[in-house]
């Protein structure tokens, strides 16, 4: 597991190699990091995942800080690009000389969270703060969010019952 400490580290290596080949580097987070980085409910996740830019130079400045940190070399991946989809909006995370880490906002990683939901995971405790931090009562509320970032065909059926039951059930009157 990766605390908030260890990916601290892990940034500021991966920006120290990025320098080292005077390369700007951007990464997107999403998931367990954000809950970790950002909204504190976690004190550590498996790996970061998300979105990097420049790949090839990331790939390898991702590969150089994880040997040196003993850590997977995947402890970044972007095997959540996916749920990217379009420009989400921003908040910046960490800011260092030669890379920036941002993540999506609360109500894009909700609708992130939603698509993916997973009941093998802590999607349903991630959703349920997010909900709770946004303040929605409603599963209509909720998929409001979801169409805002999502097409309302990618949203798998799984998705409305599983937002309904963190509500108690509230049925979306839409969305059917």
């Amino acid at each position: 597991m990766l605390t908030v400490e260890k990916i601290d580290q892990l940034f500021s290596e991966l920006n120290a190699e990025l320098e080292k080949k005077g390369v700007i580097g951007e990464v997107g987070i999403c998931g367990g990091a954000v809950m970790c980085l950002v909204f504190k409910t976690r004190c550590a996740t498996k790996d970061v995942d998300g979105i990097f830019a420049p790949a090839k130079e990331m790939r390898e400045a991702i590969a150089k800080a994880a040997r040196k940190l003993d850590v997977a070399e995947d402890w970044l991946n972007d095997a959540a690009k996916g749920f990217f989809p379009g420009d989400p909006p921003k908040e910046n995370v960490r800011s260092y000389s030669n890379l920036r880490v941002w993540a999506p906002t609360a109500e894009y990683m909700l609708a992130m969270k939603c698509i993916s939901a997973r009941y093998d995971s802590f999607d349903k405790d991630d959703l349920v703060f997010l909900i709770g931090h946004l303040k929605l009562t409603s599963a209509d509320q909720v998929f409001d969010i979801v169409l805002k970032y999502y097409p309302e065909k990618s949203i798998p059926v799984k998705t409305r019952f599983f937002v309904e039951e963190l509500l108690q059930g509230q049925p979306s009157t839409q969305h059917e």
